[in-house]
C-alpha cells in the first residue's frame, strides 16, 4: 500500500461517515488533514449530498475548525452546472430540490421555471411535497429531458439513523412514469471527469477516500484512480465481500492511511 499511497498527489475525500458524522468530527481527522499537506499532497472534499450549497458546507467546516479555500469543496451540485451549462445552455429547468440548490443554479445563471420546462432536475429535496412530485411526473411522462442530482438511496443523521435520499426519491417517480435518471454525483462519470479537471491530476495521482460502497467507491471503480473505503460510515467488510463493486484498499478510518 505504502509505494502506491505515495505516487498518490491528491486526496478526494468523502465527507458524512468519513471525516465527521453528522456534526461530530472524527478525532483523527485534523492530523490526517495535516499530514496530507505536511507531505506536500493536496486534499478536497467531495459530497453528493444536493439539499445543501458550496458555502453551507464551508461553513460547517469552518465551525469544526478546518479552513479550505472555495475550490477544495466540491459538491454534486457543481458537477451538474458544468455539464448542463456545457451541454444544455439556455434550457429552462424545472428543479425539486431546496431553495439553497435552486438558489446555486440561478446563481450560475440558469432560468427556473414552473412551467413547461425544458429539464427536470431532481435533488435531495428535503422539502418535497406532493406539488412537486406531481408536477414533476407529469413533465418526465410527456417527455422532458430527466437527470437526477445523486442516486444515494439514503442519507445517514446522528444516531445511526437514516432518512430517504435522491436515490430514493428517483424510485418513486420511476414507479409513476416508468422513467429513471441519469445522475451526475457519484458514482457517475461526469463526477469523475470533474475532479480530474479540477484537480489538475493524472488519475492514477488521485485517490478517493469515502464510506460507501455504490458512490464513493464506485466512482473510481475501472479508472486508473485509487480507492480506499473507510469503516467508519455505512460499509463494513461483509458488505464489501456480498458486493461486485471492490475497493483497492480497506481501512479501519483515516487514521490507518496515515499510519
Amino acid at each position: 500500500m505504502i509505494d502506491r499511497i505515495d505516487k498518490i498527489k491528491t486526496f478526494v475525500l468523502d465527507m458524512d461517515g468519513t471525516i465527521y458524522l453528522g456534526n461530530e468530527l472524527f478525532p483523527f481527522t485534523k492530523k490526517f488533514l495535516k499530514d496530507v499537506e505536511d507531505q506536500h499532497k493536496k486534499y478536497y472534499f467531495f459530497t453528493n449530498n444536493s439539499s445543501k450549497d458550496q458555502q453551507t458546507y464551508i461553513d460547517k467546516l469552518e465551525k469544526m475548525e478546518i479552513e479550505i479555500k472555495p475550490e477544495q469543496m466540491m459538491i454534486s451540485n457543481h458537477v451538474a452546472i458544468k455539464y448542463l451549462k456545457e451541454y444544455y445552455e439556455g434550457k429552462r429547468l424545472y428543479i425539486v430540490g431546496t431553495p439553497l440548490l435552486k438558489h446555486e443554479f440561478e446563481t450560475a445563471g440558469f432560468v427556473l421555471t414552473e412551467e413547461d420546462p425544458d429539464i427536470v432536475l431532481l435533488g435531495f429535496d428535503t422539502t418535497l411535497n406532493y406539488e412537486k412530485l406531481k408536477k414533476a411526473c407529469n413533465y418526465i411522462r410527456n417527455g422532458c429531458i430527466y437527470f437526477g442530482m445523486n442516486e444515494d438511496l439514503n442519507c445517514p443523521m446522528e444516531g445511526g439513523t437514516f432518512i430517504p435520499d435522491c436515490g430514493s426519491m428517483a424510485r418513486l417517480i420511476e414507479a409513476s412514469t416508468g422513467r429513471f435518471p441519469e445522475f451526475f454525483g457519484k458514482p457517475s462519470k461526469y463526477t469523475l471527469d470533474y475532479i480530474i479537471k479540477e484537480t489538475g491530476c493524472k488519475p492514477e495521482e488521485i485517490a478517493i477516500v469515502g464510506d460507501r460502497l455504490y458512490t464513493d467507491i464506485a466512482v473510481a471503480d475501472g479508472s486508473k484512480g485509487t480507492s480506499i473505503l473507510v469503516l467508519s460510515g455505512e460499509s463494513s467488510r461483509e458488505d464489501v465481500e456480498k458486493s461486485d463493486i471492490k475497493p483497492d484498499y480497506i481501512v479501519k478510518d483515516l487514521s490507518e492511511i496515515i499510519r
